[in-house]
């Protein structure tokens, strides 16, 4: 089966969504909004929603809403409102520490009722490093190095009460078994972490591990402990490369491939006719400010086209090399290959970021965005796919309410939930305790 998640931001992800007038701008700081989006893409058996974040204020405030809202905490009030849809949540191995980050994912799996994923992100941008005391980005290699430890410390967190720690025993007084709580001594070259976690063994035995990065640095993490990839590809081609690549590096570590999902963007603007969908795209463009497109730009590439006639082609000789680029390396990438594949203007490049920020934008009817799913599905070049709506709430009816049933039809997507966790929608196992079978607890 196909996964699809929602990927929920704001009034949508096209960046002039709300100036559109069927968006309303004044529930970006609504619970409610969220709750109901939640719901929308639930009652279309949605696998998961997802909410990304950074820990600073973007620049581009001036010209686009954004999100108050820490998202841990949006989606525990997310979880009260569902039932069954998963609710993933990205947070930074950089500006986090594992201790605190364990208790949050933790608690949002046990609120839930084993719904909980953890979106790892290393985070590039110089506004949320200053934020936290520092006067640069770390470099991309050590920010690296910092998530791997960062993510044992926190699995070792997570194993640190076995499954039947618990006991309950009222006769005897006993509630729990600490010989089967563990303290993980973590010493590392970044942390140091006594434990154990302050809190049992969640439903799902840890929350889905989720990771965002297509650099090489960002390959070989996720090979080594995604269960599920988000991804951005502009090309059928350039997706089976990063699949099989993906698939391949994970099997070379011993671990199953079936067992890592690799989700792509896709931000689908729908019509009823081909050509409405068009309009419907070109309508949004036309909203767009240039002063932020240029800005965006800037923050996916380091690369600052302003002085440059937006008409007027994109200077051949404005971007260096990935290597010198401490920021997102596999966003610079992409928006390199749109521009020597298609020959932009600045003002074009600009429009074709404008609603995906460099994920696939795709305008057709619904049978058409359907196709698209199911042949990236079939091909070997997607397990599924973030779905990024333009617009909210609209461009989320749409493609649950007109495109979910064509993939149901043709046997792509479920029509009713087997399980009630996130790792039951993905078709993950549930991890067991390292420390369950550890020659201490065997002896």
């Amino acid at each position: 089966m196909l996964i699809l998640n929602a990927f929920l931001m704001t009034t949508g992800h096209h960046e002039a969504s709300w100036r559109y007038p069927k968006t309303q701008p004044e529930r970006a700081h609504d619970i409610r909004h969220y709750q109901e989006l939640a719901q929308l893409a639930e009652r279309a058996k949605l696998d998961a929603v997802f909410l990304a974040d950074g820990p600073a204020l973007r620049q581009d405030i001036r010209h686009r809403v954004h999100s108050a809202f820490e998202p841990i905490t949006l989606l525990t009030a997310v979880a009260v409102a569902t039932e069954r849809i998963g609710l993933i949540s990205t947070a930074s191995t950089s500006y986090y520490e594992p201790y605190n980050l364990a208790r949050l994912f933790s608690s949002l799996d046990h609120i839930s009722g084993g719904r909980a994923g953890w979106n790892i992100v290393t985070t590039a941008g110089l506004a949320a490093a200053q934020n936290f005391g520092l006067d640069a980005i770390p470099a991309h290699q050590s920010r690296y190095q910092r998530a791997r430890e960062f993510v044992d410390v926190v699995l070792k967190l997570w194993d640190s009460w076995e499954d039947d720690a618990i006991v309950n025993d009222t006769a005897a007084g006993i509630y729990a078994d600490d010989s089967r709580i563990h303290e993980v001594g973590h010493v590392g070259p970044e942390f140091q972490v006594k434990g154990p976690l302050n809190a049992p063994r969640s439903p799902q035995g840890h929350p889905v591990l989720v990771q965002a990065g297509s650099s090489e640095d960002g390959r070989g993490f996720a090979a080594t402990y995604a269960e599920a990839i988000f991804t951005a590809h502009q090309t059928l081609a350039s997706a089976q490369e990063f699949y099989a690549d993906i698939k391949q590096r994970v099997a070379t570590l011993g671990r199953d491939p079936a067992h890592v999902k690799v989700l792509p963007g896709l931000s689908p603007f729908i019509g009823s006719t081909e050509e409405g969908a068009r309009a419907l795209e070109r309508e949004f463009n036309e909203l767009t400010v240039p002063a932020y497109g240029l800005r965006q730009l800037k923050g996916l590439t380091g690369v600052d086209l302003s002085a440059h006639p937006l008409d007027g082609p994109v200077p051949a000789d404005a971007f260096g090399d990935v290597e010198s680029v401490e920021g997102a390396q596999s966003r610079f990438v992409l928006v390199l290959d749109i521009i020597d594949r298609e020959k932009p203007t600045i003002r074009q490049l600009l429009h074709r970021l404008a609603g995906g920020r460099g994920h696939w934008v795709f305008a057709g009817t619904p049978e058409q965005v359907a196709d698209h799913i199911e042949r990236w599905f079939t091909q070997g070049a997607a397990d599924g796919f973030n779905i990024m709506p333009p617009y909210l709430p609209g461009g989320l009816a749409d493609f649950t309410e007109q495109v979910v049933p064509l993939l149901q039809r043709r046997g792509l997507f479920r029509t009713e939930y087997a399980g009630t966790t996130l790792r039951d929608h993905y078709g993950l196992p549930r991890p067991s305790s390292r420390y369950a079978e550890s020659p201490a607890r065997t002896a």
